[in-house]
Order: structure tokens, then sequence, then C-alpha cells
């Protein structure tokens, strides 16, 4: 008897900068597990970047290589999942293209990031069709694996919603081929950044997953603390504390609780604090270091596994738009 087919797992992230931790605690450790239980497709969604991104592309080769990086040195195994970069199957941009054909207008106005976004990164001009339409992609990204689950925060859970709409949309007007894929809700924690507001590559506050142990050290250990704690000798508040959020994150159980009573009662200082974050942080960080110091002296390694990587994704896609091509009547016979 052959194994029980594992369900289908689509997800992935824009290359748009280096990681961070809050990205390990948020997707990649969760990835890591998923993979030992599903079939999954992890995307660099380099395509998606050129949406906000478009006027400067300089940097997006380098970001795609840094990312993969990243993901094998957080421990996806290209054994156990496939890693690849969504320009290298083209098929995304063609099932995007004929989505693109039977989906509303006003669905794309509705989605509340697209007016939120626009407000938000008032500095760049987003008055073009690949931001409006960046849905779409997104459920082309989806569709053309026929991924059963997505992992997402809730803050893409209007997305989804919108690629299940497209999906039955689909399915009306030209035949079953898509199913409707289902959110793996991810425990996504906010963290804060150095300076105390979420960490985030654009605020310069991120600790990164390329960081080595020195800088992670000089940034803990710099990080703001509770501010009306002036002195050592000053009783705190781990409630309004950053240095703490990073603990509830990272630390045991029984060091959260030490520090969250020494604080209060001034039996600890902000660098005892930090110290006994560190030890946690550190022997988390090490193995991905490591991995990532082996990484790097084999760039080529890297190349080779986004390259079988997308020839796996591919031949995936391809199947999918020779359905979607004979729904749709559209099939030339002269295959891609």
């Amino acid at each position: 008897m052959s194994p029980p087919q594992r369900p289908r797992v689509l997800s992935g992230f824009r290359p748009t900068g280096a990681m961070h931790i809050g990205h390990l605690m948020g997707a990649l450790e969760n990835w890591v597990k998923l993979q030992e239980t599903h079939e999954c497709f992890f995307a660099i969604c380099d395509w998606h970047a050129l949406t906000s991104d478009y006027q400067d592309t300089s940097h997006l080769r380098d970001y795609v290589t840094e990312m993969a990086i990243d993901w094998l040195s957080a421990g996806l195994d290209p054994e156990k999942c496939t890693l690849f970069v969504q320009s290298h199957v083209p098929e995304h941009a063609e099932l995007h293209l004929l989505l693109s054909m039977i989906v509303p207008v006003s669905w794309l106005e509705r989605v509340p990031s697209y007016k939120e976004q626009q407000q938000q990164i008032a500095n760049r001009d987003l008055a073009n069709y690949g931001f409006l339409g960046y849905p779409v992609l997104q459920a082309a990204d989806i569709l053309v694996y026929r991924a059963e689950l997505v992992p997402v925060g809730e803050d893409q859970l209007a997305h989804l919603e919108l690629c299940r709409e497209i999906a039955r949309r689909f399915n009306a007007l030209y035949g079953p081929v898509f199913p409707e894929p289902q959110a793996m809700t991810t425990r996504t924690p906010r963290l804060p950044g150095t300076d105390g507001r979420k960490m985030s590559k654009s605020y310069g506050n991120a600790i990164n997953l390329s960081d080595g142990s020195e800088d992670v050290r000089r940034k803990i250990l710099t990080m703001v603390t509770d501010p009306a704690r002036k002195t050592r000798r000053d009783p705190g508040n781990p409630d309004v504390c950053p240095v703490y959020d990073l603990h509830k994150a990272f630390s045991s159980p029984d060091t959260v609780g030490l520090v969250n009573v020494e604080c209060r009662r001034a039996g600890i200082g902000c660098i005892d604090c930090k110290n006994h974050l560190l030890r946690h942080l550190e022997p988390l960080l090490g193995p991905l270091h490591e991995r990532r110091a082996r990484l790097l002296e084999n760039r080529g390694r890297v190349r080779d596994i986004l390259a079988e990587g997308a020839r796996r994704a591919r031949a995936e896609a391809r199947r999918t738009m020779e359905e979607v091509r004979a729904a749709m009547r559209i099939d030339t016979g002269q295959g891609t």
C-alpha cells in the first residue's frame, strides 16, 4: 500500500530585506515543523516585491539569495520541502493573468490592506495595477499548486478569503479545478525591536537572523527598557518593558516568572534581565548561525537548491495549468 498523501501547504515571503527573529518565531519555526507532516511549497515571492518596490530593483537578487540562506539556516530541509523563487515558475504569471480576467475590481478595492497600505506607505506611488492586483497574484501562487492549507497571520485572512472566492468563481464558470484553501492560523507574536517599537527592518531596530552572536549581544544589551526605571534600585514594571516581551517569546516559563517578580521589587537590574534573555536566545540562534556560515561558504549549493525547487514546483504548476487551459477551452495543445 502506498503511504497516505500528505496535505499540501503553500506559504512564502517577499524578499525585501533581512529577516529577523520575529520572522523566526512567527513563521519559520512553524514551517520547520510542517515539513515533517505536510507536503510543503515555500516561495520567495520576488514578483510580489515589485508591487510596492518596483522603482528600485537593484538589491532584489541579493535579497532573494539572502532569504534562501535565512530559510535554510532556520532549518528548512530541501529534502523535505520545496523551496523556490516565484519568478522561476512562470505558470504563476500565467494563472495570475487568467484569474485577473474573472475578478471584479470591486473585490480588490474592498480588501482592507489596499487603502491602509496606501496611507501607511505615503512615500511611494502605489497607484499601479500590480499593487491593486496583489491579492490575485497571491491567489495564483496558492491555486497553481492546489494547496489545501495556507499558514497565515490574522492580517492575511482577508486575502485568503478572497482567494477562496476566486476559486469558487473559477469553478462555477469552468468546472471544478481548484480546492478552496483553508487557513492555518499561526501564532505571530508582535515582537518589539531594540527601540521598543514593532520589530521591523524599515525601522532599523531588528535583531536579524544574519546578525552574528556579538551583534545579537550588543543589540540586546542596548535595548530600551521601562522608561520609568532610572536606577538599579528603582522597581520596574515588566508590563511596559520591551525586553520582557522578548522573554515571553524566547525564555523558559521559570525565567519569565523570575524576571516578572524580581524586576518589580528591584531584585535584578536591567542588565541582569537582558543577560537572562541572552542565556535563552544564544543557544537558539547558535545552530542557525553555524548553518548560515556553511551556506555562505557555498552559495552555489543555495543556487542548486533553488533550481531543483523550481523544477519540482514547475512540474506541479504545469499539471495545474493543463487542467486550467482545458477547463477554459483555451488549450492550444502546444504545451509550455
